[in-house]
């Protein structure tokens, strides 16, 4: 188990106002939409979410550098829990042409408007009830979706990634390490449910057994 980055740059290229988020909106209010997963959450106002999720291909250096890091097999098998709209397992099958992917979110919006060519693949269901057999998968990925679950759901969806995946596993959440960053965290979230330092998500991993990789992002 080792941290390993991949998105930084991604999270960091975009511009946040911490303050003006919860002093232009009822941010109690914002959250309850975003919460709902749908169309505000993704497609919406930037004060409930997104403000327009959309392919634009900032997922392929990921996927790349994934791929490498790994050295998964042309024929991987790949899940993707939290996967949204599609779009990095998207990436994955450009890479690897004779990949198998597989995705699973919470929101059935976005899984009806994920890209057309992976949409086949993917299925609104839970990170914490995961509907796939042991060892199914070459590598699981989770990216900023498990910051979202209520403790006994985190410790549910981090012991089924472990169980599904036979090989590499990598998660993404977010975390605060010092006063400024958690502040900043709490301004910002809308659905964060998990508000932990890397210690603490540490300490979650090894006493739910996970063995995959990990990374995190702050609010600095």
């Amino acid at each position: 188990m080792a941290e390993v980055e991949f998105i930084t740059s991604l999270h960091q290229s975009t511009s946040r106002d911490y303050l003006k988020r919860v002093t232009d909106h009822d941010k109690a209010s914002c959250a309850e939409a975003a919460l709902k997963w749908g169309v505000e959450y993704w497609d919406g106002d930037r004060s409930t979410g997104f403000g327009g999720y959309q392919y634009d291909g900032r997922w392929r250096p990921v996927a790349e550098k994934i791929v490498a890091h790994y050295d998964l097999p042309a024929d991987a098998h790949i899940l993707d829990v939290g996967c949204g709209k599609g779009f990095l397992l998207y990436e994955f099958t450009r890479v690897l042409p004779e990949a198998t992917v597989r995705g699973i979110d919470v929101s059935d919006y976005a899984i009806e408007h994920a890209k057309e060519e992976v949409r086949p693949f993917l299925q609104v269901g839970r990170a914490e009830e995961l509907p796939y057999d042991d060892n199914a998968f070459d590598f699981v990925i989770s990216i900023n979706t498990l910051h979202n679950l209520y403790v006994d759901q985190l410790w549910s969806a981090l012991r089924h990634m472990e169980r599904v995946g036979r090989a590499a596993k990598w998660l993404n959440v977010e975390a605060y390490r010092n006063e400024r960053e958690k502040v900043n965290l709490m301004y910002w979230q809308l659905t964060c449910r998990a508000f932990h330092t890397p210690h603490e998500w540490q300490w979650i991993f090894e006493q739910t057994g996970f063995s995959g990789d990990h990374a995190f992002i702050y609010f600095e």
